[in-house]
């Protein structure tokens, strides 16, 4: 390229003047005006206004960048432990995506969703979660702590966000909840403490229990903490347990049936994939031989459970969707802190309190967030 300045004819090689600074990886725009710069044998043109010009471009092209990576749409990645079919499930994905829209994320649009399931199933699970790994997400959404244990096994580098994982540190996802150091965070659904609220309220309902059974999905690894704190708070209530492992109806119904022999019992459901996807077998099962029960989500009382304390699962999904939404704009794991419940429900079904018996005091009732008549 020649310039003409004073008279003088001055060869300019445009290569240098790329290397300073105008990229050969612009939009489009930026390439016609190079063109325009470079395209002829001679401009007249002063020096400074040259450089001036050429720095110009130079300094514009991180803006054509940003703006051209803001476009990409991105891809986010869903996994649950339990079946699509279940409600919840199909609840979870209904907030996700629409939290994630309230924050400018549409699908179809500037993002993209997968979602996968694993029917309560540890093999599925994990191929799910490989399925989803290959397809390399922005980031994922987990449910459960099976399905963040299943995408870490897969997985040091993509980001994933949990819901309803309980012990984060005992999981091995983190060791320091205030600054997760690895590429997992999210939000917790109990402290194990909780047992002692479970107890509680099963004698304030119905005084004369003094036996309980534990019901429990013995392939979610938190079952042994949840047992722990709650022997431990049992003796104070004058109770005894008996822990009662649950894999399928048939054997719900066994367990069932052979602690039903003796009387005065009562039972507590701990949080799982397997007990959620045959709660309708425990609740039926409890309603036949006449048991008080206690179950962690709201969902298992408006089934025809008799009272739930857990955690307000949407709004879990929600806090979790705000996180996704704040990787997907440059944000790092360890800048997410591992976060507890900040809502709680109690729901009582007064209609299955008549059916077995159960006279709820109205103090219990005054309390409860919902009550399913």
């Amino acid at each position: 390229m020649k310039l003409v300045q004073g008279g003088l004819r001055t060869e300019i090689d445009p290569q240098a003047v790329l290397a300073q600074g105008v990229a050969l990886r612009c939009s489009n725009h930026m390439r016609e005006l190079i063109t325009c710069l470079v395209g002829f044998d001679e401009v007249s043109m002063r020096r400074r206004e040259f450089i001036v010009l050429v720095s110009g471009a130079a300094a514009a092209w991180p803006l054509f960048a940003r703006g051209q990576q803001d476009e990409r749409v991105r891809r986010v990645g869903f996994l649950s432990a339990r079946a699509e079919s279940d409600l919840e499930v199909q609840s979870s994905i209904r907030v996700l995506v629409q939290r994630l829209q309230e924050l400018g994320w549409t699908n179809g649009g500037n993002v993209q969703f997968d979602f996968r399931f694993g029917d309560a199933d540890a093999t599925r699970i994990s191929m799910r979660a490989t399925e989803l790994i290959e397809l390399r997400p922005d980031v994922v959404f987990a449910v459960g702590s099976l399905a963040a244990i299943a995408l870490r096994e897969h997985t040091l580098s993509i980001p994933i966000v949990f819901v309803e994982v309980v012990d984060p540190v005992a999981a091995g996802f983190v060791t320091n909840l205030a600054r997760p150091e690895g590429n997992i965070t999210g939000f917790t659904n109990f402290e194990f403490s909780v047992g002692g609220k479970w107890l509680q309220l099963l004698k304030d309902c119905a005084p004369s229990v003094d036996r309980i059974a534990v019901v429990f999905d013995p392939a979610n690894p938190t079952w042994t903490a949840y047992l722990r704190t709650i022997e431990a708070a049992a003796p104070s209530f004058g109770l005894r347990l008996l822990p009662a492992s649950v894999r399928d109806p048939a054997e719900i119904a066994q367990r069932f049936a052979t602690f039903a022999r003796d009387p005065n019992g009562a039972v507590v459901v701990l949080p799982g994939p397997v007990v959620i996807k045959h709660r309708e077998s425990i609740i039926v099962a409890a309603a036949r031989y006449r048991l008080p029960a206690i179950y962690p989500y709201r969902f298992f009382t408006a089934d025809g459970g008799l009272i739930s304390y857990g955690p307000d699962l949407a709004d879990l999904d929600g806090r979790g969707a705000s996180y996704v939404d704040r990787i997907l704009r440059g944000a790092k794991v360890a800048e997410l802190p591992v976060q507890q419940p900040t809502k709680y429900e109690l729901t009582i079904n007064v209609k299955t309190a008549k059916a077995l018996g159960v006279i709820v005091p109205p103090g219990v009732l005054a309390i409860a967030d919902e009550v399913i008549e």
